[in-house]
Parts: C-alpha cells; sequence; structure tokens
C-alpha cells in the first residue's frame, strides 16, 4: 500500500476546482494508493508520464483535458508526494 502525502497548496486548490477534476483526483488517489503508478499506466485515460526540463524526477497525470497532477515517487518508502494540482498551459 502506497502513502499520499499532499502539499498544502494543493489542498487549498482542491477547494476551487471544478467537482469533475476533484472527483478524478479522488479516483486517482485511489489507484495510487492501491496499486501505486504501475496502476496509473494501465489506465490509458491518467495518460501518466514523466517529466522533462525543470520538472524532471516528477510525474504528470491528466485529471481532464486541462488539468494535470503533477507528483514524485519516493521509491525505498512506497511514498507519493503531489506537489501541485494545475490547469496544463499549451
Amino acid at each position: 500500500m502506497w502513502v499520499i502525502y499532499e502539499k498544502r497548496p494543493v489542498l487549498k486548490v482542491l477547494d476551487r476546482l471544478p467537482v469533475d477534476v476533484v472527483l478524478k483526483y479522488e479516483a486517482w488517489k485511489r489507484i495510487i494508493e492501491l496499486e501505486g503508478p504501475v496502476g496509473l499506466r494501465s489506465i490509458k485515460g491518467f495518460h501518466d508520464e514523466a517529466l522533462k526540463g525543470e520538472w524532471k524526477g516528477y510525474r504528470s497525470s491528466r485529471l481532464g483535458k486541462k488539468w494535470r497532477v503533477i507528483y514524485h515517487i519516493a521509491k525505498a518508502q512506497l511514498e507519493v508526494f503531489v506537489v501541485e494540482v494545475m490547469p496544463h498551459t499549451y
């Protein structure tokens, strides 16, 4: 079982997000807790991927067409640190 840690700014942002994005985030959290990142990669809708450049070492999952969750994995402790939930900029 994986443990999820959410930074304080993430918790504040969740109150202002659209309901469908919050529901998708809750589903994302359940999958991570039970199966870890491997579970996310098996579901194509989340389009889980490693990030490059400034965000190297972090991963991103889709919560909708516009919204992303950015997180970091601490493999030794089976921990996931949610850094940000933000709209994707194109």
